[in-house]
């Protein structure tokens, strides 16, 4: 026990920015297709559209993803991509994960985890 609770501060040093859950589906999602756009986005998360452009401001504030604006046509469309620095916390975020779960911290280590 006194392990775990040691671990309590490795716990909470998360990076708060990528686990709230709305910004990590976001970066989920783009991490696996690189840029997408924003109709698209909102289809696949679920997110609305006032929320989905609220979380994505604040991702592109601390330049973990890129937004551009364009036209097709008369059409705005708006596009979302993940940047270097977006990939390297969406990592940094399932790494620090993945250490607390083989350290036992959020379950047995090394036990299966339910689907």
């Amino acid at each position: 026990m006194g392990e775990k609770q040691a671990s309590l501060p490795t716990l909470l040093a998360v990076d708060r920015l990528v686990h709230e859950p709305s910004r990590l589906v976001i970066l989920a999602a783009l991490s696996e297709v690189g840029s997408a756009e924003f109709l698209f986005l909102q289809k696949l998360t679920g997110l609305t559209r006032g929320n989905l452009s609220a979380q994505a401001q604040k991702l592109e504030a601390a330049e973990y993803l890129g937004i551009e604006k364009a036209f097709r046509g008369k059409v705005p469309v708006t596009t979302l991509h993940i940047t270097p620095r977006g990939r390297a916390a969406l990592q940094a975020y399932r790494d620090h994960f993945q250490r607390l779960l083989d350290q036992g911290v959020l379950g047995e280590p090394g036990a299966k985890q339910a689907p």
